[in-house]
């Protein structure tokens, strides 16, 4: 049952079901959230006159509602009980970082000018080059099943200019990376590389006016939008192309609580291929810059999913998803304990706390000299003898620093 509410009467503990206008033009990330503590409240106050209020959810449930400070509490348990799960086909890294840099960086270029072309040949109606993406996954899942960091680096080059191309390749990388650490059997990681990679094929049959419009979407225009989801499925469908593969573009905006689109589908009603693109295609979405909303840290954007599990995502699928990236995910900016900072450069997948960084600034907050990459696995002590632990994650551009720019990610 929904309720219009003024704003100025919210209050947490209210789940929203719908906005006075799309949710596009927004910073609100999905379509039904509940309200969990009074900035929730201002930040709605901000955008709004008023909101939809559903009436049944709208409750002290903890499946719904939850205190701030306990889904932080559980979240930090999530973290410090990271340990990974043993599957049956649980893959491990057969080269190292360096080892696998080169490679990586010619399957990202090549993957990078394939899909661009692609999109430009829907767009123009011309036959879609399936085998070269085929080709394309292939090669980025070989890289993935070596060692998938190398890969996940390279993740961190973002371009606003070439967002759509470039967040395609980037979902690829990151589905197949979730294939891996989930011990997928290659064919299914192959159709879930390949549906990532073209889930948003359909955006090329939405005006570029509407696709590129920096302002706020009418509602007929985010209708419009949506579209690309079926039209994306049926160009794929067109082509001959796995079902799996097929469902993954037509259902990554399902959400697990049936309030998603197109179809409204709900909990185990959606393939896992679509569930898994949905996770990865949200997490790249809420950490790269858009026109309406700015990005943010990698390790945010992994707590705030945690906290849309049950209601947007799968939980156990996010949970696994927060154990695969690492808690402190590639690129993230970090604080030690000892006021060094530096980032990530790659995860222990056997101690998720203690990953190798690249020190960027001294305890003084000087710069290095040089660059200077340590371990916390085996470099537990700074040069004084105190414990290095991770203190706390810095958002992206503290201290003037782009991750990025410390990462071995720049393409020959």
């Amino acid at each position: 049952m929904k309720k219009k509410v003024d704003v100025r009467d919210l209050k947490p503990g209210m789940y929203v079901s719908e906005l006075d206008r799309p949710w596009i033009e927004t910073p609100f990330l999905f379509q039904g959230f509940p309200i969990q503590s009074q900035s929730d409240v201002e930040e709605l106050r901000r955008y709004c006159e008023y909101v939809f209020i559903d009436i049944n959810l709208s409750s002290a449930s903890p499946q719904r509602v939850a205190n701030p400070a306990e889904l932080q509490a559980e979240f930090e348990m999530l973290k410090h009980n990271a340990l990974p799960r043993r599957r049956p086909n649980t893959y491990q890294d057969r080269a190292t970082l360096e080892q696998e840099l080169p490679q990586a960086r010619e399957f990202f270029g090549n993957s990078k000018v394939l899909i661009q072309t692609i999109m430009e040949d829907v767009r123009l109606g011309h036959a879609l080059d399936t085998q070269g993406a085929k080709r394309a996954v292939r090669g980025l899942a070989e890289s993935v099943l070596r060692n998938p960091d190398a890969l996940m680096c390279l993740t961190q080059l973002k371009n606003a200019d070439e967002y759509t191309a470039m967040h395609s390749v980037r979902v690829c990388i990151l589905a197949l990376a979730f294939g891996r650490h989930l011990g997928l059997e290659e064919p299914e990681l192959h159709n879930l590389g390949l549906g990532a990679l073209l889930h948003d094929i359909g955006k090329m049959r939405v005006p570029l006016d509407i696709l590129n419009k920096p302002d706020r979407l009418t509602e007929a225009e985010f209708e419009l939008i949506k579209q690309h989801a079926p039209q994306g499925a049926r160009i794929l469908d067109e082509h001959h192309i796995s079902a799996d593969v097929v469902d993954i573009a037509l259902s990554h905006h399902e959400r697990y609580d049936g309030r998603g689109y197109m179809r409204g589908l709900k909990g185990n009603e959606i393939r896992r291929g679509a569930v898994i693109a949905s996770i990865v295609d949200c997490y790249d979405a809420i950490t790269s810059d858009r026109a309406y909303r700015g990005a943010i840290s990698s390790h945010a954007a992994l707590k705030k999913m945690y906290t849309w599990r049950r209601t947007d995502f799968d939980e156990t699928l996010v949970e696994q998803f927060i154990q695969c990236m690492g808690i402190y995910p590639i690129g993230s900016l970090v604080e030690l304990n000892t006021g060094h900072v530096g980032v990530v450069m790659t995860i222990n997948r056997m101690r998720y706390l203690r990953p190798k960084l690249v020190l960027v600034l001294k305890e003084d907050k000087t710069r290095y000299g040089a660059l200077r990459v340590v371990d916390l696995m085996t470099h537990t002590r700074d040069d004084l003898g105190k414990p290095w632990e991770i203190k706390g994650v810095l958002e992206p551009g503290t201290h003037g620093i782009n991750p990025a720019d410390y990462l071995p990610v720049k393409l020959a």
